[in-house]
């Protein structure tokens, strides 16, 4: 007979008494009861904000020292983690190595569930090692209940190498929060339908990511005002959005915006600077090397 292991001590195992009649409801009332619950999401990862801002503290001050940030998840939060890396590089004109993730069960785990790969605790540690993570970079393990063996695995491997860690976690006590420097605890309570923690749990994360990221990309001077200047444009409604930005910052007509887009080499903030301080190429991307690739100091 196997071993089982007890979750009756993670609060997104337990029972919501607000949705034990799921299967009595009309679908308005189905529908109206599960949505009722998600509000709550938003609230615990306001609770939250000052560990979120540790970390993008933490994240901004590695990356501009030519660090990497990783994620390592299982399931739905390994995705999560996967979908938000993905996306690093064509809003905020990152290489593809600066935030990478690594989900348990490989890229096909994307696709198709490999349920049995979070339960690998050394195949977490191996993917940390193949990461040749290093300490100049941060470590973040997303798991709702904190004591995943793939992500404990992966960050504890982290941790002997020096790198700087952090935990996204929905339960308290977990075992991810005893290794990690921050532990970031979204408290959503009970899943609305039991134990189904793709759902209130994996939106606090998603919410956590969006936050971690973008913020640190802001603190990197990514970002000019609200508006994300160092976008790639390489399809054509990013390439529209760019012409926009140049157009809004420089007081340029659209065909003076999209010339100086091209004259950049599809570079946003380096046309911009090339419109309002009068450049040419070379010396706007000499005025913002030496300004750190910030473009509120180059101008």
């Amino acid at each position: 007979m196997g071993v089982t292991v007890d979750f009756k001590s993670l609060v997104t195992e337990e029972r919501n008494p607000n949705t034990l009649n799921l299967d009595k409801l009309s679908t308005l009332d189905l529908v109206t009861t599960i949505q009722q619950e998600d509000f709550k999401v938003a609230q615990a990862v306001n609770a939250a904000l000052p560990q979120i801002s540790q970390a993008v503290d933490m994240a901004s001050e590695k990356l501009k020292h030519g660090g990497r940030m990783f994620y390592f998840g299982a399931g739905t939060s390994g995705r999560i983690g996967l979908l938000d890396a993905a996306e690093c590089p064509p809003t905020f004109g990152v290489e593809d190595s600066m935030v990478q993730a690594f989900l348990a069960g490989g890229k096909e785990a994307m696709f198709k569930a490999v349920e049995a790969a979070e339960d690998n605790y050394e195949l977490g540690a191996q993917d940390a090692n193949q990461a040749k993570i290093t300490n100049n970079d941060i470590v973040i393990g997303i798991a709702s209940s904190g004591r995943t063996p793939y992500v404990v695995g992966a960050l504890k491997q982290a941790k002997e190498i020096g790198a700087s860690t952090v935990a996204i976690v929905n339960n308290e006590n977990s075992d991810l929060a005893k290794i990690c420097d921050i532990t970031i605890l979204a408290n959503v309570g009970p899943e609305a339908l039991t134990g189904s923690t793709r759902m209130k749990s994996a939106s606090a994360q998603k919410m956590i990511l969006n936050l971690l990221s973008t913020c640190t990309m802001v603190k990197l001077g990514k970002v000019y005002e609200n508006l994300m200047i160092d976008l790639k444009p390489t399809n054509l409604k990013l390439r529209e959005r760019a012409i926009t930005i140049i157009s809004m910052l420089a007081n340029v007509s659209r065909h003076d915006a999209e010339g100086a887009l091209v004259a950049s080499r599809n570079c946003v903030k380096t046309a911009i600077v090339m419109l309002i301080k009068k450049l040419n190429h070379k010396q706007a991307t000499q005025l913002l090397q030496e300004c750190d690739g910030v473009l509120r100091k180059a101008l």
